[in-house]
């Protein structure tokens, strides 16, 4: 590693886990030579089934695609068990995130921390003001639904947002809990966004999402994407469900046109349906999410937080040993993990986060885990 690098790392820079190109520039490491752990991407990459599809369809492009999408609606109301007349699709979920704040128009959000920074950027953006819930470090980061559910009166929310599972935490929430949270909130008058951008890599055995309890409720929504479990974030597809119908018609009144391109609406023919690659997918991050668990539980100098997403967080126990220090002596090897000190209420630089991809190479990562905290 040349002059220049190394007193680079020496200064403190802050890194999402899409930031290849930053990295490089940075480090002066190529891009090629990334493990990208701080993505949460599914390291098997995309359907085969995907990949074929559109490669024999590639012409859609010449065409526009169907402004009510259809076709592309029925084949998510196939993969979650909602209905059709429930689904609607965005250009990623950050346009939807940025789409239901924009109708709802909270006054006030309470957003379980720590979390995401788009959902305070967006109700921000629209005038209204954000408070915390923060989960706590001696709860093991476990959602204190009682507790949350008082903290809801006091607060005068008029709109929640849960990370189900939570990112960076890995932690979730069950639906007989969350159905407390709806009850809840219904009585109060508060409309709930319920992010499950991770929830399809959750055990099968401990389902753990909220799709169940939409004919039951009518003031939530949940929020999912193809970046992660489908490895497609070039797409940009997103959906939305909730069984409010008045509420998504609206939104389809203001909303642009087409803001799903065709090539999108031709791989949820194909992803969705991909029950193999589905399997495979699950199979995976149960056995390494497993693996790693038990491995890290076993640690001197970490403490580990029972994971329910493709990721893990991890606290550093080691004096004199940070997060950043972390992030730099495995980007060295061209492993890049999260540095998770950016979160709101982990900027003690003690915890880091890592997603689970291919068994070597996690079990690489592991092995220079241990050279620096073992």
């Amino acid at each position: 590693m040349n002059t220049d690098t190394q007193q680079k790392i020496e200064g403190k820079e802050h890194f999402h886990g899409s930031d290849l190109e930053k990295i490089e520039k940075y480090f002066g490491i190529p891009k090629e030579q990334i493990t990208g752990f701080g993505a949460n991407v599914n390291p098997l990459g995309i359907s085969d089934k995907m990949r074929k599809g559109l490669k024999e369809h590639i012409d859609v492009v010449t065409t526009y695609p169907d402004p009510e999408y259809t076709e592309l609606r029925k084949h998510i109301s196939d993969y979650t068990g909602c209905r059709p007349e429930e689904v609607l699709v965005g250009n990623g979920c950050t346009e939807l995130i940025s789409l239901f704040i924009q109708i709802n128009h909270p006054k006030k959000a309470l957003i379980v921390s720590p979390t995401y920074s788009e959902y305070e950027r967006e109700v921000r953006l629209n005038g209204g003001e954000v408070d915390y819930y923060a989960l706590q470090e001696s709860n093991d980061f476990q959602l204190d639904v009682k507790d949350f559910c008082n903290t809801l009166e006091r607060e005068g929310a008029d709109l929640c947002v849960i990370c189900n599972p939570n990112n960076p935490t890995s932690t979730a929430t069950a639906p007989s809990e969350m159905r407390k949270i709806l009850s809840r909130c219904r009585e109060l008058g508060i409309f709930v966004m319920i992010d499950e951008t991770y929830a399809e890599f959750a055990p099968v055995s401990t389902s753990i999402s909220s799709v169940g309890l939409l004919s039951e409720f009518e003031n939530f929504t949940i929020m999912r994407g193809i970046s992660k479990f489908f490895a497609a974030p070039g797409l940009r597809l997103g959906y939305a469900m909730t069984s409010n119908l008045t509420l998504l018609q609206k939104i389809q009144e203001d909303k642009n046109p087409w803001t799903i391109n065709s090539l999108a609406e031709v791989a949820g023919a194909y992803m969705f349906h991909d029950q193999e690659y589905i399997n495979r997918t699950r199979d995976l991050i149960s056995s390494e999410r497993k693996r790693i668990y038990e491995e890290l539980k076993t640690w001197k100098h970490v403490k580990v937080y029972e994971p329910h997403a493709n990721f893990i967080l991890v606290r550093i126990l080691k004096e004199g040993v940070t997060s950043y220090d972390v992030f730099v002596h495995c980007i060295k090897r061209g492993l890049m993990l999260r540095d998770c000190s950016t979160f709101p209420g982990l900027e003690d630089e003690t915890f880091f986060r890592f997603c689970f991809m291919m068994p070597e190479k996690n079990t690489e990562l592991l092995e220079c885990l241990r050279e620096i905290l073992e």
